[in-house]
């Protein structure tokens, strides 16, 4: 868990820190600096572009399948990159030890950049080599620290990125032909993974984060719970990757649906509706029930298959992004964790964006194209709210003058 400080320094402090100025870039003293703007920048650019080329405004890149791109770039482009500042960020915090900073840290913020220029008209070789270098180096690093510091409960999040990079892999493989398989089932099991990193870390800081605003409330999930439920959501997942469409799959999602939302219900995420910075963890929580029960339905032919990824991957994914990179960002920059209205609005808009992504094309198919322009629409100025309040913040010290 990261542990945040909510105090702001005084004058006479900030004098002080004045006087002592840390050395380097303040962009590249933490992990989650660079990667979290770039993720933000990233996510403001690459959604409406997408819209505006589906729609014919636009000419989108040639390098691959325009889909392909969309839904890798979402995947390998936005969400990873803040499960990388997040990972490298929380990495320091759970062991005491340093991860990359400085130039080690501009080096991997750079090689992102540099595979999301080159998906746009590099030769595609050029570009998979690019995008694949990213995440076996922040594993390596990650598992570093880790055993260093003799954690090993958090050992498996730098599995899961070695997994990630596995399925990255076997996506340019087959986009390149050189593997026989279709390369959406690759990145579905991306997706997969992305939504098992988003269920353990959840599972974490929810509840604690819930708990620290709430004092003398105990948010105990049952032992017995916790475990069937992270157990049936990787089975569950790896079956919906792997099998053709099938009851028995559809009855393991059905059945992540139920676990995920008794889950929930322990946290109580009904005593966090007056702190904006708490329920927005919930609520975007609560969208994996409901794609994990679209998905159950998709496998039976109730509803198109598109509609439970983008619960997960808008829902659920970019909510808790949202969530996540307002909150720790506050942190490990020195200030109250208490967002403003700014924040407030792109919670809001996302949530708008998933349920427009989600429900419109289902409920209305007529309007889809109109659906998918609000979304976008509503995307982009939450991400751009983002960019306005926390850009100033991610390129400036620490109000308090700690390192990081």
């Amino acid at each position: 868990m990261l542990h945040l400080s909510s105090k702001r320094p005084d004058k006479l402090t900030q004098a002080r820190i004045a006087d002592f100025p840390l050395p380097g870039w303040p962009l590249f003293r933490l992990g989650f600096r660079p990667f979290y703007l770039g993720a933000a920048a990233f996510a403001l650019f690459a959604v409406p572009y997408w819209i505006a080329g589906l729609l014919g405004w636009l000419t989108l890149p040639s390098t691959m399948p325009p889909l392909l791109w969309h839904a890798h770039e979402m995947l390998y482009g936005f969400a990873v990159a803040v499960i990388v500042g997040f990972l490298l960020t929380a990495g320091k915090a759970w062991t005491g030890l340093a991860t990359p900073r400085g130039a080690t840290l501009a080096a991997l913020a750079g090689l992102w950049l540099a595979a999301r220029l080159a998906a746009l008209g590099a030769p595609y070789a050029v570009y998979a080599l690019l995008d694949m270098a990213l995440l076996p180096w922040v594993a390596l690093v990650l598992a570093r620290v880790l055993l260093k510091a003799g954690n090993r409960r958090n050992l498996p999040l730098a599995a899961i990125l070695l997994l990630l990079a596995t399925a990255n892999l076997g996506f340019h493989a087959a986009v390149l032909g050189w593997l026989n398989i279709d390369p959406l089932r690759a990145l579905h099991a991306g997706l997969a993974l992305i939504v098992m990193i988003e269920c353990v870390i959840a599972g974490r800081v929810i509840p604690a984060f819930t708990m620290s605003a709430l004092p003398g409330r105990q948010l105990k999930v049952p032992t017995g719970l916790e475990r069937s439920t992270l157990a049936v959501t990787a089975v569950s997942l790896a079956a919906w990757v792997l099998l053709p469409a099938n009851p028995a799959t559809a009855a393991g999602l059905a059945l992540a649906a139920l676990l995920h939302t008794a889950r929930l219900w322990h946290w109580q995420p009904w005593r966090t509706r007056a702190r904006p910075i708490l329920w927005v963890l919930h609520a975007a929580y609560a969208w994996l029930p409901v794609g994990f029960g679209l998905l159950a339905w998709a496998q039976v032919g109730g509803v198109a298959a598109s509609a439970g990824i983008h619960a997960l991957a808008v829902g659920a994914t970019a909510g808790l992004i949202i969530g996540m990179i307002t909150r720790t960002a506050r942190g490990h920059t020195g200030r109250a964790l208490k967002v403003s209205r700014l924040e407030v609005a792109a919670y809001l808009l996302v949530a708008g964006a998933a349920i427009t992504r989600v429900l419109l094309p289902w409920v209305a198919p007529a309007h889809t194209a109109n659906g998918l322009v609000l979304a976008a629409s509503a995307w982009a100025i939450a991400f751009a709210l983002y960019l306005w309040v926390f850009t100033p913040w991610l390129l400036s010290s620490r109000l308090d003058g700690k390192d990081g």
